[in-house]
């Protein structure tokens, strides 16, 4: 894969944050904000999301690990504490099982380990709408699972940047990315996860709801358990809590 669009900031420890499907390194504003103090923060994009290119190819989601592999060699920062959300949270499973020495601890926010077949239908539907009819015309429905009514009513502007970011997202790779997602299934590679992990659920989030969570701390063992009233991009709705649970949780 061609280099990947990366920002750091602040100096301390190493983290690296990986986005949501549909979102590029903006998601983390306010997450590498209130962290930029204590750590080297690194943000990137995602193959074909925001500033990165796209491969015109499908992909799994061991070659979006890979990606976050080759980011953290490129800036010689390993190993890391590497915290994604949901397409980032799976991301990290992958990551820590294929690159364990990049990793020194992960957080896995909003994600799941594996989709039943009703999710999987559900996805092929999206993916069916997108390559007919755009990004933008999954874009209401994105801003419903992402955020609650509150957030979307007090933060306008931060959820209409967020909804150009997605918008601006081309179909064929939003689609193959869609296609990695619902593919998932680490509930086996799950179990030989060795490093520290923290899970991260959102008690409103309806696209992987706090069971999805529950699910993979039964299966990382020793993983940890937090949640936040939140929707789906908690990061994004509750940034300084969730900075706090991720500082926290790393300096145990």
């Amino acid at each position: 894969m061609s280099k990947l669009h990366a920002v750091q900031q602040g100096q301390g420890p190493a983290i690296v944050l990986s986005h949501a499907l549909g979102c590029d390194l903006q998601m983390w504003d306010g997450v590498a904000q209130a962290l930029q103090d204590r750590f080297t923060v690194v943000r990137y994009d995602h193959r074909g999301h925001g500033r990165s290119p796209a491969t015109g190819e499908a992909f799994d989601m061991d070659d979006l690990a890979d990606d976050a592999a080759g980011v953290i060699e490129a800036l010689g920062l390993g190993p890391v504490h590497f915290v994604g959300l949901s397409m980032g949270g799976m991301t990290a499973q992958a990551l820590a099982v294929r690159h364990p020495a990049l990793v020194r601890s992960i957080v896995i926010a909003n994600s799941c380990s594996h989709y039943d077949e009703a999710a999987h239908a559900g996805w092929q539907a999206r993916i069916a709408t997108v390559r007919d009819q755009g990004v933008a015309a999954i874009a209401d429905g994105a801003m419903q699972r992402w955020f609650t009514p509150e957030f979307r009513a007090s933060q306008a502007g931060r959820v209409a940047a967020l909804r150009a970011g997605l918008e601006a997202t081309a179909a064929a790779p939003y689609a193959a990315a869609c296609a990695a997602v619902a593919a998932i299934d680490f509930r086996d590679s799950n179990t030989r996860i060795g490093c520290p992990a923290l899970i991260i659920a959102g008690s409103r989030d309806e696209a992987t709801p706090p069971a999805m969570s529950d699910a993979m701390l039964a299966q990382i063992p020793g993983a940890q358990l937090a949640s936040l009233p939140a929707s789906h991009l908690s990061a994004v709705e509750m940034p300084d809590e969730f900075a706090d649970l991720v500082a926290r949780f790393i300096a145990d």
